[in-house]
């Protein structure tokens, strides 16, 4: 039996999944968490052999979060699962350790299959990101510029590309509103953008929204 931590904000998606993966018959999910805050708790609580983990939760960024798992529970695997799309974000957190990345447009026949095999130890993606990058692989091209942005700044222009207010983005990320006007003054000298607006039109276009 595979026991299953599930940590997204929303609890109408986190019930879909418990009765997804339940329903399997070689699945039990031990704990839920909104934040997290709530997933190093219950991490330090329960024993758990597979972490699924939205990308945008109030707390912490999921990067961070998910080198921290890395550190304290290093035999833990995390399987990401997230609304962006797997080219946009999938590297960064293959980079910080996580197992598998599964977009949540995914059947729930996937959604199984992707748990059992980072459970066994093995890296889950799609056929589709394998193939991406296997033709990157000896033909470099020039990085976008999201591409060059640290993980912090990545997650600000997310949010920014989703609408979110300073305000809310200091609440989701558990930052002050001046570091979060920080981050967007320094986001449109690195971007090379005149406004927010521009912010907001060149994550859309890319596809960096929550």
């Amino acid at each position: 039996m595979i026991r299953v931590l599930i940590a997204d904000d929303h609890p109408l998606f986190r019930a879909g999944i418990r009765r997804t993966l339940e329903e399997d018959g070689g699945m039990t999910v031990v704990g839920e968490a909104a934040s997290g805050e709530e997933v190093l708790q219950l991490l330090g609580k329960v024993r758990v052999e597979a972490l699924l983990l939205d990308v945008f939760m109030p707390g912490m960024g999921f990067l961070e979060l998910l080198r921290r798992v890395r550190t304290e529970y290093p035999d833990l695997p995390t399987l990401i699962v997230s609304m962006q799309p797997e080219e946009q974000c999938a590297v960064r957190a293959f980079r910080a350790g996580a197992a598998g990345y599964l977009t949540k447009d995914r059947s729930s026949e996937h959604m199984v299959a992707a748990v059992r095999t980072v459970a066994e130890g093995k890296k889950y993606y799609s056929p589709e990101l394998a193939d991406r990058l296997i033709s990157g692989l000896g033909t470099p091209s020039p990085r976008l510029p999201h591409e060059t942005l640290s993980d912090r700044e990545y997650e600000v222009l997310c949010l920014i590309g989703s609408g979110r207010s300073v305000k809310e983005i200091a609440y989701q990320l558990s930052l002050s509103p001046k570091t979060v006007g920080t981050y967007r003054t320094r986001l449109m000298v690195k971007m090379k953008v005149r406004s927010g607006a521009d912010l907001v039109r060149y994550a859309v276009q890319q596809g960096l929204t929550v």
